[in-house]
């Protein structure tokens, strides 16, 4: 049996490819692959940010394995350290992450998409979620889905399993661009370089805050910032990477950063 999972490193970027043929389902098995792979990605100083994509040109991911369940894979059994693909529930994960959606997009496919932080889609990819055709719920998108785009639109697609093109999936917002399929890896590679110059403990930063006042009002999640509670705010003001940067600008020159 072949690695359902590929990886190619290059610098500080790590391209991670679901390529389980037919169509990149998730079995439990893989799952927790991809948590071992992304948990070593946020625990890898060398590493700045992450692209996710799928194997060949047709499927990005259906999500859940049916044939694995079929075969007796519990649908509550263990998906590993980050949840069901590695990602939605992988704790501290405070570096960029890019989905390159390469073709369908849908179930458990469209959660690991959304855990991303941001999306480029070909311009063949759809999306859906046709849980509900089958009497189940797909819980993380009904959570993270209705953040991220209008909520009648986020209802529709969950009470009524239609699929979006690329298009209006870009243009409800969850997309942020569309390219063909035969740019879009050289695409989110193109994002992924520019990310890894940029100053990875304000990326940090950003993503901790982002986090923590999600269901905080303004105020309290303010406090919290300006009182340093929030530890990788904390240490990004404590750093070198916190006086290079004004130091830089002052001086007219690109920042150096380290990472401390």
């Amino acid at each position: 049996m072949t690695d359902p999972i590929k990886t190619r490193r290059e610098g500080g970027i790590l391209e991670v490819t679901l390529d389980r043929p037919k169509a990149n389902a998730i079995d439990l098995a893989t799952s927790r692959i991809m948590g071992e792979v992304f948990a070593d990605f946020r625990d890898d100083p060398e590493l700045r940010v992450a692209i996710v994509t799928g194997g060949g040109e047709k499927f990005f991911c259906p999500g859940w394995d049916l044939k694995a369940a079929a075969d007796g894979d519990a649908v509550d059994g263990d998906y590993g350290v980050g949840g069901f693909g590695g990602l939605q529930e992988l704790r501290g994960l405070n570096k960029p992450v890019i989905a390159a959606v390469n073709g369908i997009c849908c179930g458990g496919g469209l959660e690991l998409a959304l855990s991303a932080d941001i999306i480029l889609a070909a311009d063949h990819a759809s999306f859906a979620l046709p849980e509900i055709r089958s009497g189940t719920v797909a819980d993380a998108a009904s959570i993270k889905l209705p953040k991220r785009i209008p909520y009648h639109i986020a209802m529709e697609m969950l009470l009524t399993g239609r699929w979006l093109d690329a298009e209006e999936a870009h243009r409800w917002g969850f997309v942020n661009q569309i390219h063909s399929g035969a740019d879009l890896l050289d695409k989110a590679w193109d994002m992924a370089r520019m990310l890894e110059t940029g100053p990875p403990l304000v990326y940090a930063a950003i993503k901790e805050v982002v986090r923590d006042a999600e269901d905080s009002k303004f105020q309290d999640a303010m406090n919290r910032i300006t009182q340093r509670q929030l530890e990788s705010v904390d240490r990004l003001y404590s750093s070198e990477d916190q006086l290079e940067g004004a130091r830089a600008f002052a001086e007219g020159r690109d920042p150096v950063w380290k990472g401390r």
